[in-house]
């Protein structure tokens, strides 16, 4: 079943790719229609969610951040599909690093690099970076239950030269690496709301306390690797700009969590400035730490 539909999909996404960004942009209108107006794909948990981070601003200014939402929404998946035969000329020229030069510093210190970053802007073709770096470039993602997607999502991003790792790999992985002597740099979005049974941290998202994924904050510092974020930008339709951060070069000397905390601080800081561009249609605040201390106080004292 994997594959038939693996055999019915493929060539119909490999025909949009094929596409010219204006008629690329036609259907992504076109769809905006269908998922915006007449589905309403999880317009309710998108209303929620910007009622939450944004109680400051009117129901009005709301509602047209949530259409600029879905119209970029619907864009990047699009997008998405058409980095599968984008040439490396055309990403490169609607892709821009505005500081190479803070990450290449970064590198020159010979450490391995975790790359913090959020679901915000086009953080799909922010793997256009491996055209730019010395170090092995590798993406933190959570496998595709169909493997022959899953295989096709390892085959584009390896025109980019990214290698993807598992979450479940991600420790031996850079283990590996750092025994044979492979420097890399580690991309982690890490915004997304983690099981708040597993947490082990609850910080302040937006006003909020909820768990927060600290993987990368955790691996960084057992492993002794710099730290940075990457801040995107939309400057228009189909043209994006990254601006590197520098957070950490000595992670292990640095207070637990504080990493975390501060990835968290630059993320809203990034939504506030144009907050149409942030993936909400997850649910970000579905755990809440009162909630869930009501009825888990060991958990919480263990975690607090």
């Amino acid at each position: 079943m994997q594959l038939l539909l693996f055999i019915v999909v493929y060539p119909i996404l490999w025909l949009i790719s094929m596409l010219p960004f204006r008629v690329l942009y036609f259907f992504s209108d076109c769809t905006y229609v269908l998922v915006y107006r007449i589905i309403g794909y999880r317009k309710k948990t998108v209303r929620e969610n910007l009622a939450i981070a944004l109680p400051h601003l009117s129901d009005k200014e709301r509602h047209a951040i949530e259409k600029k939402f879905f119209h970029h929404f619907v864009d990047g998946f699009f997008e998405m599909i058409k980095t599968m035969t984008i040439s490396d000329k055309e990403v490169i020229k609607r892709f821009k690093f505005t500081n190479l030069e803070v990450y290449q510093a970064m590198e020159k210190r010979g450490k391995s690099i975790a790359l913090l970053c959020a679901h915000y802007s086009s953080y799909e073709w922010l793997v256009s970076m491996n055209k730019h770096i010395e170090f092995k470039g590798y993406g933190i993602y959570k496998k595709i239950k169909n493997k022959y997607f899953d295989r096709l999502v390892h085959d584009i991003r390896g025109k980019f030269e990214a290698h993807l790792i598992d979450t479940k790999e991600t420790i031996s992985v850079i283990h590996d690496n750092q025994k044979n002597g492979v420097l890399g740099v580690y991309g982690f979005a890490s915004d997304q709301s983690p099981k708040a049974s597993k947490a082990y941290h609850w910080g302040e998202f937006f006003g909020i306390r909820v768990p927060v994924h600290t993987g990368a904050e955790m691996i960084a510092k057992r492993m002794d690797m710099n730290v940075i974020f990457v801040k995107g930008r939309k400057i228009k339709r189909g043209y994006y700009e990254a601006t590197f951060v520098e957070m950490a070069d000595n992670p292990k000397e640095v207070p637990n969590y504080k990493i975390t905390e501060m990835f968290l601080r630059l993320v809203e800081e990034q939504i506030l400035e144009a907050p149409e561009y942030y993936l909400w249609t997850h649910k970000r605040w579905k755990h809440r730490y009162e909630e869930f201390a009501e009825g888990n106080k060991k958990k919480i004292d263990v975690i607090s």
